[in-house]
C-alpha cells in the first residue's frame, strides 16, 4: 500500500533536528510522498531546499496562509509567488484562503488577497490549496463565485458537516482533504465523512498540528497517515489497500504527480 500526505509542514522549525529521519519514518510506513503547502516567503527556501533534499518524495507549493496577510507586505508576497511560479516548478497555489479564527478585522484583506491568489492559480493552470478556519462560509462563496473549468483544489483539514460537503464536491473538481481530527472522539466528522464518496478524499497530516488518536499531544508527522486511513477504514468500512489505491489515485490526479 501507498499514502500520500497531502499536506505537511516538514521544513517548519519542529522538524530541524530530524527532518531527513522524518522523511524515512514515513517512507518505511508506505507513505510515498509528502506534499508541503507555503506559509509565506520567509519559508520558500528551506521548503524548495527540502525537495532538492528528497526530489522523489517531496513536492513544493506556493502561497501566502491567510495568518500571513499583512497590509504592507501582502503586494509584496504576491509578486514573490508569481516569480516563483515561472522560475520553479510548484503543484499548487496554498496554502491560501481565510482564517477568522484569530483575527477578524482584517476579513476584507483576507478577501482580497485570496481572490488574487486564486486568479493567479487559475492563471497558471494550478490547484489551490484552501486553508479554513471559522470561515467555511465566507471562503465558499468566493470559490463557488470564481470556479470555472480551470479551477480546481481542496478543501484542507474539512471539518465542516454534510451540507459543507456536498458544496465542495459540487463544485466539481474539488477534493476534502481529511486529516487527524477524524480520529478525535468526538470530533463527529466520521459521521459526515460516511455520507461522502472516497473518490472526494485525500488524506493529510498538517503536520506538525493536529497528531491523530491515539498520540495526541506529541508531534505530528507524516508517518502517522496510517493512523488516518484506518480510520477511514472503518468509517467506509472497507480495507486499507481500497484507501490507499483511492485516496493516492485522487492526489495523483489533483496535483498531477
Amino acid at each position: 500500500m501507498k499514502f500520500i500526505d497531502t499536506h505537511s509542514h516538514l521544513y517548519s522549525k519542529e522538524f530541524d533536528l530530524d527532518r531527513s529521519e522524518t522523511v524515512k519514518r514515513a517512507l518505511n510506513a508506505g507513505v510515498e510522498k509528502i506534499l508541503l503547502p507555503n506559509i509565506s516567503s520567509k519559508y520558500t527556501n528551506s521548503m524548495l531546499q527540502l525537495c532538492v533534499d528528497f526530489p522523489k518524495n517531496c513536492f513544493p507549493m506556493v502561497g501566502l496562509h491567510p495568518c500571513d496577510v499583512k497590509e504592507e507586505t501582502y503586494l509584496n508576497e504576491l509578486l514573490h509567488i508569481e516569480k516563483e511560479i515561472k522560475e520553479q516548478k510548484y503543484i499548487a497555489v496554498g496554502e491560501i484562503g481565510i482564517d477568522l479564527f484569530w483575527d477578524k478585522s482584517n476579513l476584507e484583506l483576507q478577501k482580497t488577497v485570496f481572490i488574487k491568489q486564486i486568479n493567479l492559480a487559475k492563471k497558471y493552470k494550478l490547484p489551490i490549496v484552501i486553508h479554513v478556519r471559522e470561515s467555511f462560509n465566507e471562503v465558499i462563496k468566493i470559490v463557488e463565485k470564481l470556479n470555472d473549468t480551470n479551477l480546481k483544489g481542496v478543501f484542507h483539514c474539512f471539518t465542516g458537516n454534510t451540507k459543507d460537503a456536498n458544496r465542495i464536491v459540487d463544485l466539481g473538481n474539488f477534493y476534502l482533504g481529511i486529516g487527524g481530527v477524524l480520529t478525535f472522539k468526538n470530533s463527529n466528522l466520521d459521521k459526515t465523512i460516511e455520507k461522502i464518496s472516497l473518490n472526494h478524499l485525500l488524506l493529510e497530516t498538517d503536520s506538525p498540528y493536529l497528531t491523530p488518536s491515539p498520540y495526541r499531544g506529541k508531534r505530528n508527522e507524516s508517518k502517522y497517515i496510517i493512523e488516518i486511513a484506518e480510520k477511514l477504514s472503518k468509517v467506509k468500512n472497507c480495507s486499507m489497500s481500497k484507501i490507499a489505491d483511492i485516496t493516492t489515485n485522487n492526489a495523483k490526479e489533483l496535483f498531477r504527480l
